[in-house]
């Protein structure tokens, strides 16, 4: 959620990690800071240093107008906070450093017992002077007379209760960097004799591809010239360096205005991707060597339960539909969040899916790990290759959306979609669905990068609409059993780029209560797919325009109840939600757009959601 850099070399650090920042801008946040082992000489010839900070309320190039004009040295650590304990100031900005500003820690995730903490530290006369739970990290080391900066690290994690993903910079210990993970991610950046470390790779991809990640427990100390890792009880571990798939160019605007609408135009090349080398047309199936999951492990699956946060639950939504048609297994979706906490009967016989773009989002994470105590057999459905919920699940699919950097997920959610469509159409194939309906699927899923370069030509008409909707203060989106998925997830794009309040009801709903909202004010669009549902559908619209409501329908023809049609092209009715939902972000970033939002930011929300 919150961002981290760190780095020591040989190069100026300040402006690295300010690149790194902003960099890392995408991920939400209200405040930054930064801290550095400054460099220099005494009058008497010495080496002189200590710690340096600055931080500020606001964005990075904030925080660049506050540095002073000697803000230099070779290691120094960063940090992007977004606010859970204390309100967005200077004072609860990261780093945060002890009392007599030895110690400089910046910090991801939660701890849960900072308040005993505060209340301990502050009984032994400690005076902290932010409202955050990480400044008693850098307390509780700063106190600590172990010999090493790592045992101090260790000495004051053993009093941690949460979540932490952190890097820790120490005045006695100018050459070394100390990190450490539980539950919130850190990657170590291998350079050519100079060292990086940061909360996601798109950090680090200017300067190098080699990466090693951290797992849960592990810490690390970088230096210079190398780096090595152990456990948070001292035991080393041996972590080689794995290669980025994707380079710096993929993380950069491409000519682009927002991240929003890079992501939305690549969806075509995306599909393409999580498509390739994975079709088997000799036997009407799709290969998918990294489920770890053998014919005869698949047939004995009575139920497949799939298990995500916002789009991924959306997008998981219409995966069980998928499944449920097409390899005629119970499925259903339940939001990640909620699941862990109602005391679950974990069945041995279920096939649980966790979905998750970043592969680090904590509620669909904590629940793979309590699933896993219990023995369930878990699969991920995941974008970021090598992440926690990748590492955690037996096998599963990675869905190769390229990096996704827009708080919202447009080309993820799509591609996550079309995964589904290819676990449904494999268990369907090894269970009883025919040759023929394979081979339907397979010719629907290879038309589908075609059939979304054609939507993305509607853009000028769809941005006209959005003139048109813009001034609306809330809005209703419908859907019938397909349509359903499609119309929550349009509902939830338009609430975090545009802020207009909007709400999802099934079509069938309608006259069991939400009839009481329409009005000419209260714009509805209208999933209306081609399907066997089309004419109850088509029912729902006659009940909104008996009203007088307004309606925007998405649909294969043009609705002669819609006061406006997008007309999208038709594919099989099974994969038919994966091209219903694209216009539809478009809509809410043309919406976005002429409401003068900070689309790549949207107000109080994150990227990667880290935290519970």
């Amino acid at each position: 959620m919150c961002g981290i850099v760190g780095y020591i070399g040989k190069r100026d650090t300040a402006p690295l990690l300010l690149e790194g920042l902003q960099r890392l801008e995408y991920r939400g946040y209200d405040s930054a800071g930064i801290a550095i082992h400054a460099s220099g000489k005494s009058a008497g010839g010495g080496a002189k240093g200590g710690l340096k900070t600055a931080k500020t309320k606001g964005r990075v190039r904030d925080l660049e107008d506050r540095l002073p004009k000697r803000f230099t040295g070779t290691a120094g650590i960063a940090h992007t906070r977004w606010a859970t304990h204390g309100v967005p100031n200077d004072a609860n900005a990261h780093p945060h450093l002890d009392a007599a500003e030895q110690v400089a820690v910046v910090h991801n995730g939660i701890i849960d017992n900072a308040a005993e903490l505060r209340t301990k530290l502050g009984a032994e006369g400690v005076t902290l002077v932010s409202d955050t739970d990480t400044e008693v990290l850098a307390h509780l080391i700063a106190r600590s007379d172990a010999e090493s900066l790592e045992a101090r690290v260790q000495e004051a994690l053993r009093h941690i209760e949460g979540t932490y993903g952190i890097a820790v910079l120490h005045a006695d210990f100018p050459d070394r960097i100390v990190v450490a993970r539980n539950g919130s991610p850190v990657v170590l950046g291998i350079g050519e004799k100079e060292m990086f470390v940061a909360s996601d790779v798109a950090a680090l991809v200017s300067h190098t591809r080699q990466v090693v990640t951290l797992d849960d427990g592990e810490m690390a100390t970088i230096k210079a010239g190398d780096y090595r890792t152990y456990t948070t009880e001292g035991s080393r571990t041996s972590s080689s360096p794995e290669t980025v798939e994707y380079a710096a160019e993929s993380y950069d605007l491409g000519g682009h205005d927002t991240y929003m609408h890079k992501e939305i135009a690549e969806q075509a090349d995306a599909v393409d991707r999580v498509l390739a080398g994975r079709i088997d047309d000799r036997f009407a199936t799709v290969h998918l060597g990294g489920l770890n999951l053998d014919a005869r492990e698949a047939r004995a699956v009575r139920r497949v339960k799939i298990l995500g946060c916002g789009t991924s639950y959306h997008a998981g939504m219409i995966g069980a539909q998928m499944i449920e048609e097409l390899a005629r297994i119970p499925a259903d979706a339940e939001p990640a969040s909620e699941f862990r906490y109602r005391n679950p009967v974990v069945d041995p016989d279920t096939l649980y899916v966790a979905v998750s773009q970043s592969g680090e989002t904590y509620d669909a994470l904590a629940a793979v790990q309590e699933l896993k105590r219990k023995g369930a057999r878990v699969l991920g459905v995941i974008n970021v290759v090598g992440s926690a919920i990748a590492r955690e699940a037996d096998g599963g699919v990675y869905v190769h959306a390229g990096p996704e950097v827009c708080v919202v997920s447009t080309k993820c959610f799509t591609n996550t979609v079309v995964a589904f469509g290819l676990l449904a159409l494999h268990l369907g194939r090894i269970r009883d669905l025919s040759v023929k309906d394979g081979k339907r699927i397979i010719e629907g899923l290879r038309k589908l990068p075609g059939q979304i370069a054609e939507i993305m030509k509607l853009e000028p008409q769809i941005e006209k609409l959005a003139q048109e909707y813009a001034e609306a203060r809330s809005m209703l989106f419908i859907g019938r059993v397909r349509g359903y998925p499609v119309a929550l997830e349009a509902s939830l794009k338009l609430k975090e780029v545009s802020y207009i309040h909007a709400e999802a009801y099934p079509a069938s709903e309608l006259k069991h209560g939400p009839l009481a909202l329409i009005e000419p004010a209260m714009p509805t669009v209208a999933i209306v797919p081609d399907d066997d549902l089309l004419e109850k559908n088509r029912a729902a619209l006659e009940e909104i325009k008996a009203r007088s409501g307004r309606i925007l329908a998405v649909a294969h023809q043009e609705q002669e109840k819609a006061d406006r049609t997008i007309v999208v092209p038709k594919n099989e009715d099974e994969l038919d939600p994966i091209l219903m939902g694209i216009p539809l972000q478009l809509l809410a970033y043309h919406t976005a757009l002429a409401l003068g939002r900070d689309i790549d930011k949207p107000r109080n929300l994150a990227k990667s959601v880290t935290v519970e």
